[in-house]
């Protein structure tokens, strides 16, 4: 498959593809007149890096996991690769903790200010949504 094509099976830009080549995460092969050929590996690697990226992996974390896959298996490399995705395990519920408090509080909010009630409520949802604002700057500190 050419760039062209592959781009439009995954709904990616042909300059994000070039860039994820340009980074090494994506390898196609190249035909005789130099155009670039997505083969099934391919495919592969993009449904990765896809999955990954929606559950908030950076392509530097899926770089490295595409470092590890391509090591020969060994005890070391085991450690690593499961302390590494330890860490992303807990940024992840960290994430979802929050983004569950913040469904909570804008059902909250969108129950005071039901029925035309914003005014009395005024205060109140401000003091809420300035705590959401605070918690979410706590959660992008770490």
């Amino acid at each position: 498959m050419q760039i062209k094509d592959f781009a439009k099976e995954y709904h990616i830009q042909t300059d994000t593809i070039r860039y994820y080549e340009k980074e090494g995460l994506l390898k196609p092969s190249r035909k005789e007149n130099g155009y670039r050929h997505y083969d099934e590996n391919c495919e592969k690697q993009i449904q990765f890096i896809i999955a990954l990226k929606q559950i908030g992996f950076t392509l530097k974390e899926i770089k490295q996991l595409l470092i590890m896959e391509s090591k020969p298996i060994s005890m070391e490399c085991n450690v690593l690769t499961v302390d590494f995705l330890d860490q992303k395990l807990e940024e992840l519920e960290q994430k979802i903790q929050f983004y569950q408090q913040a469904v909570k509080t804008l059902q909250q909010v969108k129950d005071m200010i039901n029925d035309g009630k914003f005014e009395e409520n005024k205060g109140q949802v401000e003091h809420m949504m300035l705590q959401l604002f605070e918690k979410s700057l706590e959660r992008n500190k770490t």
